[in-house]
């Protein structure tokens, strides 16, 4: 056997190897998510008889009854609000406040970053009771104003420390040719550093679009009343009053997954390009 024909053969021994791990880990993945969709297309007295992923005469009625006995319509309208609000809120502060961080100079720049770091290793719940105390006084617990301002806070650490390191690449050229142009500082934020910072703002998009709508320990702290509650926290009183019919639980959790899938789908391209994208901008 030559050294070309070896070296062959171990480059397909390796590629095979490394293409079966992601095959198994990807099935492992995807498993559970048939097995959700599975069950919610059978009915309360096949779903634990019948162990085929898919059943032979699908109940497609469940999801209809899910949407309509569960109020899902009234979550999941209340779960779009949410989402779209808290991440366009938290692409414009957390934008403003990078571009400031990263090309303007004021005392206390760096001190006030590295608080904003610092807020990123502490968990959301080591923060319920000042923030809960804080809520009660400002008269924004169980409103609607009160969870996106507490979702948005949450969203603002990460997304600051990833448009400052995109934006300390930025060439300076191009901000000087913007203020020759006229632009003020907030004319280059908005028409040389935004646009520049579409990759990272697409992954900022995506992370917290996951965040907000899968969050429920937050919800479920500020909201009492049920025509407030998003997906995630009406989910559970759909669980509460039909603990039993789990067709109808399991629709309700696809309907809950779909959305947040199809999202990532459609922009999981920019994640990597995103990451990367502050280390290569000159």
């Amino acid at each position: 056997m030559t050294d070309g024909t070896r070296y062959k053969i171990e480059g397909f021994l390796k590629n095979a190897s490394v293409h079966l791990l992601l095959i198994t880990v990807a099935v492992t993945c995807i498993f559970p998510l048939l097995w959700m969709i599975g069950s919610a297309l059978k009915t309360q007295q096949t779903v634990f008889s019948d162990m085929s992923i898919i059943p032979r005469h699908p109940v497609w009625s469940n999801f209809y009854h899910a949407w309509t006995k569960g109020g899902f319509g009234m979550y999941f309208f209340n779960s779009v609000i949410y989402t779209v609000t808290v991440v366009f809120g938290i692409v414009i502060v957390s934008s403003l406040a990078a571009f400031a961080f990263s090309r303007l100079k004021f005392p206390g720049k760096n001190v006030l970053f590295y608080m904003f770091l610092a807020a990123m290793m502490i968990p959301l719940p080591g923060s319920f009771v000042p923030l809960y105390v804080l809520m009660t006084k400002l008269h924004l617990v169980n409103t609607r104003i009160g969870y996106i301002l507490c979702m948005i806070n949450v969203g603002l650490s990460f997304s600051i420390y990833l448009l400052k390191t995109f934006f300390d690449k930025m060439p300076p050229a191009l901000e000087d040719a913007a203020r020759i142009d006229g632009c003020s500082k907030l004319g280059i934020w908005w028409n040389v550093a935004l646009p520049l910072a579409r990759p990272a703002i697409a992954v900022i998009i995506i992370f917290n679009s996951l965040n907000v709508w899968n969050e429920y320990i937050l919800a479920t702290l500020i909201f009492s009343s049920k025509s407030l509650m998003p997906l995630q926290r009406g989910l559970m009183i759909f669980q509460g009053t039909h603990i039993t019919e789990y067709p109808l639980l399991m629709a309700g959790i696809t309907i809950t997954v779909f959305p947040i899938i199809l999202v990532y789908f459609l922009m999981q391209k920019h994640i990597i390009k995103g990451i990367t994208a502050g280390a290569i901008v000159e």
